[in-house]
């Protein structure tokens, strides 16, 4: 059965940043099971932070009884939503249908495909490769005032560079998504990224003028840094869900690492924490931050949705066997290499005499320079595979070769890097 109250939780935990008729919205959700959509475009081989915001999102309105239509953009993806400057790269079909079976492998597991309210996955490409040129400009062309598109602010902010008309047309293709899954499907409520609200609520007239029916819309806020800069794959430093693009151990530092100010909103927009643990961790963190129990059980809630309960471990036991002095021989290779990787690392031929301690510290950027790195190893600040190295001019051996290829280095209790011998 579905729950009359989805909305009042949407906003608790500040997952409305805009919405068509919140009072509308609220009345269907409380009539019975909404069909709703959300969209992901294929511009990339893997999803990141911003969509995983959409993919949690609708994984609470489909455990509170609603039916998810999770839309894949084979044809949007293709073209690419308007950036705010210049014009996007257009990926092959091969490419784009490469990355279509990506995204669909990295939504799927979020969503149940059985039972009353399943979800249903769909490629926009399925109704948009076949329709004519004609069809297209005559059932829905018309409906989009050309003043209206060349009010919204990505166009707008793109005139004076200038906007292809690939570009320009985007939220039509967008908005045919909403009228077709409408038609087909009886969808009534799209949202997203409040980046995209323009669009969406472009699909929503859509229905409108086209049908007569009204229908539904939300988006979600952007996620930003406490300085207000925001995160994403245009930003660098992108927080991808694909392993091989980022670490479950540096996807599971980044949310570790997340600011004091920003830790609640984060546990309430990205985890399925009650209110009541929530604000028991917001009482820890106003009272003993040094603690960090709020980042710490968000860093283990993320990383297990997304990566799983045995990789969030895996990512623990490296931190605490790099920074915590613990045995580094325990650590799988893998999870080893990540970390190493992810704190930097260097690259030594195999079969040649390893270079001494001195040396690899000014390799690995831990000192500056020879008289720095023997200053540190007199201090005792210096470590080898967490060992204090008491000989600045001693060369590591082979033995000493961690999973049989590589050396942890470490100044002090915070600064670590990887030698790794190939």
């Amino acid at each position: 059965m579905s729950s009359p109250n989805i909305l009042d939780e949407l906003e608790w935990r500040g997952l409305i940043a805009h919405s068509t008729d919140p009072d509308a919205l609220r009345a269907a959700f409380g009539e019975g099971s909404v069909r709703f959509y959300v969209g992901f475009d294929p511009t990339a081989p893997s999803l990141h932070m911003g969509n995983l915001l959409q993919i949690v999102t609708a994984r609470r309105l489909q455990d509170a009884g609603h039916t998810p239509y999770a839309l894949v953009g084979g044809a949007t993806g293709m073209i690419g939503d308007p950036k705010d400057s210049g014009e996007r790269t257009l990926n092959s079909r091969d490419t784009v249908k490469a990355w279509v079976e990506k995204v669909r492998g990295q939504v799927a597991p979020f969503l149940s495909f059985e039972g009353r309210n399943a979800a249903t996955m769909v490629d926009n490409y399925d109704w948009t490769a076949s329709m004519s040129v004609i069809d297209f400009l005559r059932d829905i062309g018309k409906h989009f005032p050309v003043n209206r598109m060349l009010a919204r602010d990505t166009v707008r902010r793109r005139l004076e560079s200038g906007i292809s008309y690939t570009e320009f047309s985007y939220v039509l293709l967008q908005s045919m998504d909403y009228l077709t899954l409408h038609r087909e499907h009886g969808v009534t409520l799209q949202f997203g990224g409040s980046d995209q609200w323009g669009n969406i609520t472009g699909g929503a007239e859509l229905v409108r003028r086209a049908t007569g029916d009204h229908v539904h819309a939300f988006a979600t806020p952007l996620v930003t840094r406490a300085d207000g800069t925001k995160y994403g794959k245009t930003e660098g430093g992108a927080l991808w869900l694909d392993p091989e693009l980022m670490s479950p151990y540096a996807f599971h530092q980044f949310w570790l690492n997340v600011e004091d100010e920003k830790v609640v909103e984060m546990l309430r927009l990205f985890t399925f924490l009650s209110q009541e643990e929530i604000d028991d961790l917001a009482g820890q963190t106003a009272e003993k931050p040094f603690l960090r129990a709020a980042q710490r059980r968000l860093a283990d809630e993320v990383t297990t949705l997304v990566h799983g309960a045995d990789e969030t471990a895996a990512a623990k036991d490296a931190a605490g066997a790099l920074f915590g002095g613990g045995d580094l021989h325990v650590l799988s290779v893998s999870a080893l290499a990540a970390a190493l990787r992810e704190a930097g690392s260097v690259n030594i031929e195999r079969g040649q005499r390893l270079p001494p301690v001195v040396d690899l510290l000014v390799t690995t950027g831990l000192a500056s320079s020879k008289g720095e790195a023997r200053r540190t190893v007199g201090e005792g600040g210096a470590y080898l595979n967490n060992v204090r190295v008491q000989d600045a001019d001693a060369s590591p051996t082979d033995d000493d070769l961690v999973g049989g290829a590589w050396l942890v280095l470490r100044r002090g209790k915070k600064k670590i890097a990887g030698v790794e011998v190939r």
